[in-house]
């Protein structure tokens, strides 16, 4: 078969060739999954043969020699053991019994708090809950805050002076709660510029605070937080004229006493 010469075609002007860009560089190579695989087997099997070859080393050895089995007797001490502490020196003990025992008593001369709502001085987590602006909330948080009881008195005393005192008891096994409580009331306290704090005696973290101006209507207040172990303390002190801090001063000393 015969073939037919194509017609020249033209070759194009070679234009100049720009400057050689710089080289891109190489990509590191890539470890691909199979290789991986190879590379966890060889050390197992590296580690399985150091395992064997200390086995043989060690049962090369001679053995070592035992210690003597028998023991220096250790001289007992004698007499009497300590006396169990009574119930007045054994906190645990203490807070564990009828937690409204441990609740200021009421003075002399005093009258009954009718905003008291309990009727044998417990609060149980829904009465307790009520307490709050939003009790639904505080009924969950107070669940998670591992409540276990609370106990509550108060009365009326000198003319319109009211006075309210909770002790708020948490099981605190994954949290110390009490504390925890009270830090949160102590920043809450704080809420303006007109609102005094002092240390309560006796305590390491607890304060009260008196509000120099009315914080409900024409009542003026004030308040004291403070926490001993698992059970935090509250108390409340409202008139119509300002609270003394040295009454409150004196109320939340003599509470924390008691715990």
């Amino acid at each position: 078969m015969s073939t037919t010469e194509s017609p020249e075609r033209p070759v194009p002007e070679q234009a100049e060739s720009p400057e050689p860009a710089e080289a891109a560089p190489a990509p590191a190579p890539r470890r691909s999954r199979r290789a991986l695989r190879r590379l966890t087997l060889a050390v197992a099997l590296g580690l399985v043969a150091g395992t064997c070859a200390g086995y043989l080393v060690q049962a090369g050895r001679a053995p070592d020699k035992l210690p003597p089995l028998s023991q220096p007797s250790l001289a007992q001490a004698k007499g009497n053991g300590p006396a169990p502490l009574s119930a007045a020196q054994d906190h645990q003990a203490k807070v564990d019994g009828d937690l409204r025992k441990l609740l200021l008593k009421r003075p002399g001369g005093s009258r009954a708090n009718p905003a008291i709502e309990s009727d044998d001085g417990w609060l149980d987590l829904s009465a307790y809950a009520e307490l709050y602006i939003k009790p639904d909330d505080a009924f969950r948080n107070l669940v998670g805050d591992e409540f276990r009881r609370a106990a509550i008195t108060g009365w009326i005393e000198s003319g319109n002076r009211r006075v309210e005192i909770r002790l708020i008891q948490y099981r605190q096994v994954e949290s110390q709660s009490a504390q925890e409580a009270v830090f949160d009331d102590r920043s809450y306290a704080v809420d303006d510029a007109h609102t005094r704090s002092w240390p309560i005696p006796g305590t390491g973290d607890g304060e009260f605070f008196v509000h120099d101006r009315p914080r409900s209507g024409s009542v003026y207040e004030a308040e004291a937080h403070a926490y001993r172990g698992d059970i935090a303390m509250e108390m409340w002190v409202g008139d119509t004229k300002p609270v003394s801090p040295a009454r409150v001063r004196e109320l939340a000393r003599a509470q924390m006493e008691r715990l």
